[in-house]
């Protein structure tokens, strides 16, 4: 008989191994760094995607837009397709770039489809196979160790994210951030084996009715993706909001019995840190995903600390993904629900 999690678990437990193997195979695909992100035609770099692919797409196109200080914006794959003029105006020279752990997926493949013809748009992609459709359309950064069994995205959403920001930093002669995500990928097993045994007790030991995902500039896309995935994995009700934005309105939903999950920035840490001090007092259990603690961070029920604090807020994005897929992991088990088998959810969506 199956048990549950069987694929799920080792899939996120082998996440530091998928991002090693992506350092060594963008050595051997210098050449799509120099082709498509450095390239001086282009006015608007468009990431497009769909689901987690999507919450990818905002990740890179943040980082993108910081290191190589370029334009740059991320779509789901559907609005490129049936929305164009809204997403791809004209008189603009446009590097589409599709990103899908499969390669299969309908509505990257009908949006790619769809623009590759035009004069002033050219199409490349990242995915984890290097035979997928989406590779025969577009020339594609590959992470080779992504692939998957498990119906949701979680070593190769961290290894397609990493390998991306590890070819902009190339682009960008960002010798520094290259070298930090470098030290990212060494310690990343380390982080993924802490994260493991912090979060398995800390959804033990507590029932959280709701679960809101907070998190700014690159971890915006992170906390969505979250989101997601203890939503696919668990079934549980949750969102997910950029920090400040959270004040504006939508706190009203929290109370006693929610899990409010911060992703804390350095650039923006004690703004952050008084928004989650303010959850606190409304009764939420505060749980601080962070480089480091401190005694800013003394009033939070639960503090994880990946480190690199020393590192970028976007070199460091990688590092605070094992802790938020094994919360939906352990989250699924808790309430005998198969993460691997998702209802009504496949791999790869097809229309």
């Amino acid at each position: 008989m199956k048990s549950f999690g069987q694929y799920t678990y080792p899939e996120i437990s082998a996440q530091a191994e998928a991002l090693n193997a992506a350092l060594v195979q963008l050595q051997q695909q210098g050449d799509w760094v120099q082709k498509h992100l450095v390239d001086s035609e282009t006015d608007e770099t468009v990431f497009i995607g769909s689901g987690s692919s999507y919450y990818q797409a905002l990740a890179m196109a943040s980082v993108y837009r910081a290191w190589l200080g370029k334009s740059a914006t991320a779509y789901p794959s559907s609005e490129v397709f049936l929305f164009r003029e809204q997403t791809l105006p004209p008189n603009r020279n446009y590097l589409v770039i599709g990103v899908s752990r499969s390669g299969e997926s309908t509505e990257v493949l009908l949006a790619l489809e769809a623009v590759k013809p035009l004069p002033n748009v050219k199409v490349a992609g990242i995915t984890c196979y290097e035979e997928s459709s989406m590779a025969k359309l577009a020339d594609c950064l590959v992470s080779p160790l992504g692939k998957e069994t498990s119906t949701v995205m979680t070593k190769s959403f961290s290894s397609m994210t990493f390998l991306m920001h590890a070819a902009i930093a190339k682009a960008a002669g960002k010798q520094d951030q290259f070298e930090q995500l470098a030290s990212v990928a060494q310690t990343d097993d380390q982080v993924v084996k802490a994260a493991d045994a912090f979060i398995k007790p800390l959804v033990d030991e507590n029932d959280f009715q709701k679960v809101i995902y907070l998190g700014m500039g690159t971890y915006y896309g992170i906390a969505l993706e979250a989101s997601l995935k203890i939503k696919e994995m668990s079934y549980i009700w949750t969102e997910a909001y950029g920090t400040l934005e959270f004040r504006h309105g939508p706190k009203s939903i929290v109370e006693p019995g929610t899990l409010v999950c911060l992703l804390l920035s350095e650039k923006a840490r004690d703004y952050e840190l008084k928004v989650a001090k303010e959850m606190r007092e409304y009764g939420a259990f505060v749980l601080l995903v962070t480089a480091k603690a401190g005694e800013d961070t003394a009033f939070a029920d639960a503090v994880f600390e990946v480190g690199g604090a020393e590192m970028s807020d976007d070199a460091r994005t990688v590092l605070y993904l094992p802790a938020l897929q094994y919360l939906g992991f352990y989250t699924a088990m808790k309430r005998n629900v198969d993460p691997d088998m998702p209802r009504n959810l496949t791999q790869v969506v097809k229309i």
